[in-house]
């Protein structure tokens, strides 16, 4: 039996086109102008929707700690919001290596997935040594990530750092860096609590624009030294998109994603009363209005390259929550829920308010995070011998954005009440209706370990 998509218009990140689809097994086998069903296929009528390849959210935090969402319930709400592919970062365990973190992931923590997924460690200081000698092991574990960190407790020497760029290079790993220079943002934070300013407001106050810059131009600089590629996660200002043209302009291998949050909500959100600003406490944090259309112009202008959601759920109320920093901003979990949104958002405001194309769109969010992941074309289009993950958007109806109505665990919605034009009415994981008239049928466990090759990018 096949599965025949009819109807629809169908969005590549190049062009539009009325055509069918034609599924076997997990593939995509035909597009013609019209197919004719035989006896037995399952018919799916599109017409009047775009038919969207699988959103592919490369940026999430899925079970760990203190975050509501593991693997199952975050890659659930994952599908219904319209994506088939996540990345997720591994968080370091305490007692066990890189590697065999990375295998306890993928071997047990991610099995519940309803969706496809690839695996992204993180390295700390106190493992940057022996991942130097692990590299190659995880190379071939299908590893095609590493996450570095210039800010937290997790932060790098730039030698560190270096000497990683350098490794992973060799083997064809791409580094993604988290820009904050994180010294100076403690010392700034430790300054405004010692004068009494411990509202959320001061979260965003203390970890200024030009410190996003800064580091982001010296991880730049440690990765041009190591020749190497390097990808620069959730970037947040004008400032740091600068830093990146400058260095793209100049041929350096720089890829860069920004987040919906960056590009939908400002800093006047951690200002709201109640301790309800708590919510919007994020890494780096909201900024100040005028640069959501640096941004989106950014996007246009290929310097800012995907999109990801940076999901990492942290509940406002109960025991591990955002009421742990009443008494002072610096305590306040960072993280915001944004899987399950993220293609309705961009969509909307990217989209439907016409700041970006719908072929913009389809790369940000489907093809470039595909081929950034060295998944293309496998995933992230819809292709003869690709695989079947589908999104159908009925461009002409409307949702209201609701945590009352929502598969994630969070308590709250940083979009609540948000109205927005299209909605998903069917997702397809390789060949299988995971989600029918909007509702999640797909089945946890079904998802996929993705052996990454990133090898097209380091040409």
């Amino acid at each position: 039996m096949s599965v025949i998509i009819k109807n629809g218009t169908i969005v590549t990140a190049s062009d539009m086109y009325k055509a069918d689809v034609k599924i076997e097994g997990e593939v995509i086998t035909s597009i013609e102008a019209s197919i004719t069903p035989e006896k037995g296929d399952q018919v799916i009528d599109a017409a009047g929707q775009y038919v969207f390849p699988g959103g592919v959210d490369i940026h999430t935090h899925l079970d760990h700690f203190g975050t509501p969402d593991n693997f199952e319930s975050g890659t659930m709400a994952a599908v219904a919001g319209g994506i088939t592919t996540v990345a997720s970062f591994v968080e370091p365990e305490k007692d066990m290596g890189i590697l065999d973190t990375f295998k306890d992931w993928k071997n047990r923590r991610a099995k519940p997935s309803y969706i496809d997924y690839a695996l992204v460690p993180t390295v700390t200081g106190k493992f940057s040594e022996s991942t130097l000698e692990e590299i190659p092991a995880l190379k071939e574990e299908g590893v095609g990530g590493l996450k570095l960190f210039l800010a937290y407790g997790h932060i790098l020497s730039d030698v560190e750092v270096y000497k990683i760029f350098k490794k992973a290079a060799e083997y064809g790993i791409l580094c993604h860096i988290h820009g904050e220079n994180g010294p100076v943002c403690d010392q700034m934070i430790a300054e405004a609590i010692a004068k009494g300013n411990t509202d959320p407001i001061y979260h965003g106050y203390s970890r200024i624009t030009g410190l996003e810059a800064e580091a982001t131009f010296r991880g730049i600089a440690l990765a041009e030294a190591a020749n190497a590629p390097v990808r620069v996660v959730h970037v947040s200002c004008k400032e740091a998109i600068d830093v990146i043209a400058q260095a793209q302009s100049k041929g350096a291998k720089v890829l860069a994603e920004t987040c919906p949050h960056y590009l939908t909500r400002d800093i006047s959100y951690l200002a709201l009363p109640n301790f309800e600003g708590a919510k919007y406490v994020c890494a780096p944090p909201l900024r100040e209005k005028e640069h959501q259309q640096h941004l989106w112009d950014a996007i246009n202008a290929n310097v800012i390259t995907t999109v990801g959601s940076d999901h990492a759920p942290v509940c406002f109320e109960g025991e591990y929550s955002k009421q742990r920093g009443r008494e002072a901003f610096n305590k306040i979990p960072n993280g915001c829920a944004g899987v399950e949104d993220i293609f309705s958002v961009v969509y909307h405001f990217g989209v439907h308010e016409k700041r970006i194309s719908l072929q913009k769109f389809v790369e940000i969010l489907c093809a470039n995070p595909t081929k950034e992941m060295g998944l293309y074309p496998k995933k992230g289009c819809i292709c003869i011998g690709s695989d079947a993950d589908i999104v159908l958007l009925d461009p002409n109806k409307t949702r209201i954005i609701t945590q009352a109505k929502q598969y994630g665990k969070t308590d709250f919605n940083s979009w609540e009440g948000t109205e927005v034009h299209g909605v998903i009415t069917h997702v397809l994981s390789r060949g299988e209706e995971v989600v029918r008239n909007g509702e999640v049928i797909g089945k946890a466990g079904r998802g996929q370990y993705l052996n990454c090759n990133n090898s097209s990018i380091f040409k």
